[in-house]
């Protein structure tokens, strides 16, 4: 598949007139907590989400300390799904999350390694039986395991793939891009399950162009000043869906380079099912050294005893949502003449 350089110049994000019926979010670890969070936010604008190695939605309840003791490993004991409902709930009453009846509409795919060590496994099966309570019927869920696989989103290596110890974990131990070198192609079957009817175009495999563009314009706390969107050739006349695509903690371009952002098969199953990919990046600092997205609310204003990181007001989640509407705006390209 020919993709074009990323830019050095960033751009403005691209109006693309981008299909505002059939968007979805997916993520790894902290993008796929947040996932969760846009999902829950605004249900109504999404058809899918797919989450992967990360726990029940609202986990981490504004705390730090929850977040790595019981939202990562279970130290304090396993999360309660009833006081996680309790929160969902009393966001609903207030109306800084979607409807139940949106929420309950949506297609799911949960994803966790058995050998992971990061977030243990026990998490991602509260998850899946969190989304069953909030689901329409369980054949909108799919929950997935894969066996002697560590923290990370599993890719199948193209032919020509030269495996290096910085570009490609080991498919147990994580590696230091945590994309996963498993023989396993887990974006084309999160993406297929999220899109059951949508078939492969009848152009085939078409080029697509990955975007840098200048992500400052959104910029809030712990987000850096480039992000990125694969555009498939096709898609630049207009009504493509979009995924959001999420990496997970120590996967920013600054950290691992273009590894998340071209290899993870998002862009591939993309270029053959003619779908936008939109990756926003986040970025290092002292209050997110790892550059993980904000799940726990160390974003949200320092005087708040409840962050709202999980809810619509949440600063992260709405720079995100203003990058899918630019997305979804009519295209700024002028109509061809006769």
């Amino acid at each position: 598949m020919a993709q074009a350089e990323t830019m050095a110049e960033p751009d403005k994000l691209p109006a693309l007139g981008a299909a505002v019926d059939q968007a979805s979010a997916v993520g790894l670890s902290s993008g796929g907590y947040m996932a969760n969070q846009l999902a829950v936010a605004w249900p109504e604008r999404f058809s899918g989400v797919g989450v992967l190695a990360a726990g029940p939605w609202g986990c981490a309840q504004g705390s730090l300390s929850l977040a790595l003791n019981q939202c990562m490993m279970t130290r304090r004991g396993a999360p309660s799904l009833e006081e996680l409902s309790g929160r969902h709930n009393r966001y609903i009453a207030l109306e800084q999350v979607g409807s139940a009846e949106a929420l309950s509409q949506l297609r799911v795919f949960v994803w966790h390694g058995k050998d992971d060590e990061v977030v243990e496994p026990e998490l991602g099966d509260l998850l899946a039986e969190q989304w069953e309570q909030w689901l329409a019927s369980p054949d909108q869920l799919r929950s997935a395991h894969s066996e002697d696989t560590g923290h990370g989103w599993p890719v199948r290596l193209p032919n020509d793939a030269t495996p290096g110890p910085q570009e490609w974990g080991h498919c147990r131990q994580g590696g230091g891009s945590y994309v996963l070198a498993c023989d396993e192609d887990i974006a084309g079957q999160m993406l297929d399950w999220l899109y059951p009817e949508r078939e492969v175009s009848s152009a085939g495999e078409q080029a697509g162009e990955l975007v840098a563009f200048d992500q400052s314009e959104f910029a809030v706390k712990g987000l850096a000043d480039t992000g990125y969107v694969y555009i498939p050739t096709e898609c630049e006349a207009g009504n493509c869906p979009v995924t959001i695509a999420l990496h997970g903690c120590q996967m920013t371009q600054e950290a691992i380079g273009d590894t998340f952002v071209r290899h993870t098969g998002l862009n591939a199953w993309a270029a053959t099912h003619q779908q936008i990919v939109l990756y926003p990046q986040a970025e290092n600092s002292m209050a997110n050294p790892q550059g993980c997205w904000d799940w726990w609310g160390f974003a949200e204003s320092t005087w708040q005893l409840s962050p709202q990181h999980d809810t619509r007001e949440g600063t992260q989640s709405q720079a995100l949502m203003a990058m899918l509407d630019r997305l979804q705006q009519a295209s700024e390209k002028a109509p061809e003449s006769d």
